[in-house]
């Protein structure tokens, strides 16, 4: 069995926080602050899923490495995008990005011979406590971010925080 070496350990925690935090991400209905804290956050994740993935072969790239490749330009036409404002191209390549991540997931789960499913059969609570660990990680960063970024300004109007104001 091809053990877990750091590299893969690093690829499989950042594609947790991918998997896990996307939906969070594409679902929510504001586009503030945080949204792109978490984006910045999200995209960081996405690069490091991608670049530690040319880490992980046998000698040979495989159609998972070009799918690494294809994201890594869809994070920059997506950022080009969203700084053009067009966020309709920001949207779709965001969203591919998560969808194509997902694939890559769904095949490294369902292939008996890979990594996933070894551990699933002969660790299970290793994978099932990883998984947990990482699902709080990414609901505590993104209730820290929403609700950081969304207090409102408690100093009364024309008073700024120096003249007596308080800011909470």
């Amino acid at each position: 069995m091809e053990s877990f070496t750091p590299v893969i350990v690093f690829h499989a925690l950042a594609a947790l926080f991918v998997l896990i935090l996307g939906p969070f991400q594409i679902l929510r209905r504001r586009h503030d602050r945080a949204h792109r804290i978490l984006g910045a956050s999200w995209v960081g994740a996405m690069l490091a899923v991608c670049i530690s993935s040319f880490w992980i072969n046998d000698g040979t790239f495989s159609w998972l490495h070009g799918l690494a490749i294809w994201t890594l330009l869809c994070m920059v036409f997506a950022i080009a995008g969203i700084r053009r404002r067009n966020v309709s191209v920001h949207r779709g390549f965001m969203v591919g990005s998560y969808l194509g991540t997902l694939a890559a997931f769904t095949f490294a789960a369902l292939i008996p011979q890979r990594l996933i499913p070894r551990l699933l059969t002969s660790q299970p609570v290793v994978a099932i406590g990883t998984t947990l660990a990482v699902a709080a990680a990414v609901v505590v960063w993104f209730f820290a971010i929403t609700r950081s970024t969304s207090r409102p300004d408690r100093t009364p109007a024309g008073v700024s925080a120096g003249e007596g104001g308080v800011r909470a």
